[in-house]
């Protein structure tokens, strides 16, 4: 612990002094208050637009100027029967629902993203909003988001997802690229616990999407940058704020990884995203958050907290009511992978995965083979995106490597 130097105290003391024995500091106002506690939102001129993607049933709002809205419904975008958008009324639209902080990085990137929450017809609708600049012009992405949580089954996930809810404490990481369905994914497996635990579920988000029903646990969701600063700084209130179950939206650096790590460490279950196209791949981008000389330490405290690391792609179904499905990849954390990665032999995580695959892991191969059985993609989306398409193609023959000595 660093001692702070005498300029610093001195200075603490007159600051301590001043609001003391000086000026009396200024009030908080209880209209600031209502305002932001209490007080209903005024009805925006672009909640029109978000009412008519709800009731046409789409799923992204498009806004670019010099052409009209356009809504994604069923995967195809198609535009709206008005004209088109101008720079005036485009900010007309998307202005009046940024916050201070919103608009600051808007400024300063070019880009920001936050949620947005609006009732259509008696029910509460959330949107996820991407306000981008192309050309000089502002614009705007915003996707629905359902204001329903879907369970392993609707969602077509492996069943054995439900035993990594189960855990008292330790981590669970989701990897994949934007767009893979991570937060869905996790929304499910946090609602599962939400159904059967008397626990108290956080969550920091950034920004929040799916909203939860409380059942039998009792849950806090935290947006980043409106209900706390950070990531860090939302978790290092989570550790005092009584959670049995945690999530961190996103491991985006090593100061957020650690302090996840150290919750895992002392008796939370701590959920979190990353990005990573593999589960084996998934501890080479967490090692690389972190300086070499921190990789040893790293890997032990992921060999004795980590429980699982799950990866997904989104793929086209081909089955009817349902448009995509994840191909899902598991790896758990049981004594052989766990040697693995003390030894540093993540080249042999794979085969690891597939031979214990009595143990609910199973690898890309394992899981296209499945989707492809059970008619819910097709054998040319399988091997468009197989790791190993001559290995799918020996898996749908039957045909399986299962070699023990692949990891002496």
């Amino acid at each position: 612990m660093s001692i702070p130097s005498d300029s610093s105290l001195s200075s603490l003391s007159s600051l301590s002094s001043a609001s003391t024995y000086g000026e009396k500091m200024k009030p908080i106002s209880p209209e600031g208050d209502r305002k932001r506690f209490v007080a209903k939102p005024k009805d925006l001129e672009i909640d029109k637009l978000f009412r008519a993607l709800v009731r046409l049933e789409g799923s992204d709002l498009h806004l670019k100027v010099g052409v009209p809205p356009y809504v994604r419904v069923a995967g195809t975008l198609r535009p709206l029967n008005r004209g088109p958008i101008d720079d005036d009324e485009m900010v007309r639209l998307i202005f009046p629902m940024f916050n201070e902080r919103t608009r600051r990085i808007f400024d300063e990137d070019g880009g920001t993203d936050f949620a947005y929450s609006l009732e259509v017809d008696g029910k509460v609708w959330r949107f996820r909003v991407n306000v981008l600049t192309q050309m000089d012009h502002p614009g705007m992405v915003a996707r629905r988001v359902n204001n329903w949580i879907p369970d392993f089954e609707t969602l077509n996930l492996p069943p054995s997802l439900s035993k990594l809810c189960s855990f008292y404490q330790g981590m669970v990481l989701l990897a994949g690229v934007t767009g893979s369905g991570k937060t869905t994914t996790i929304a499910s497996m946090l609602d599962w616990v939400n159904h059967r635990y008397y626990k108290h579920i956080l969550t920091l988000e950034d920004p929040i999407e799916f909203t939860f029903t409380e059942d039998k646990s009792l849950i806090n969701q935290r947006e980043i940058g409106q209900d706390v600063k950070d990531f860090i700084t939302g978790m290092k209130h989570a550790v005092r704020e009584d959670p049995d179950v945690m999530l961190v939206g996103e491991m985006r650096d090593c100061e957020t990884f650690e302090t996840a790590i150290q919750a895992a460490e002392t008796g939370h279950l701590v959920f979190g995203t990353i990005h990573a196209s593999t589960a084996p791949s998934t501890l080479g981008r967490i090692l690389d958050l972190f300086p070499q000389a921190m990789h040893t330490a790293i890997r032990s405290a992921l060999a004795f907290n980590m429980k699982a690391i799950i990866a997904q792609k989104l793929l086209p179904s081909i089955r009817e009511g349902v448009p995509r499905v994840p191909t899902v990849e598991i790896m758990m954390f049981n004594p052989t992978v766990r040697k693995l990665v003390l030894d540093g032999m993540d080249e042999k995580l794979p085969d690891a995965i597939r031979l214990c695959a009595e143990e609910g892991m199973q690898d890309f191969t394992m899981s296209l083979k499945h989707l492809v059985e059970v008619e819910l993609i097709d054998r040319a989306t399988a091997f468009e995106v197989a790791p190993n398409p001559e290995a799918l193609k020996m898996a749908l023959k039957g045909i399986s490597v299962s070699d023990s000595g692949m990891l002496s």
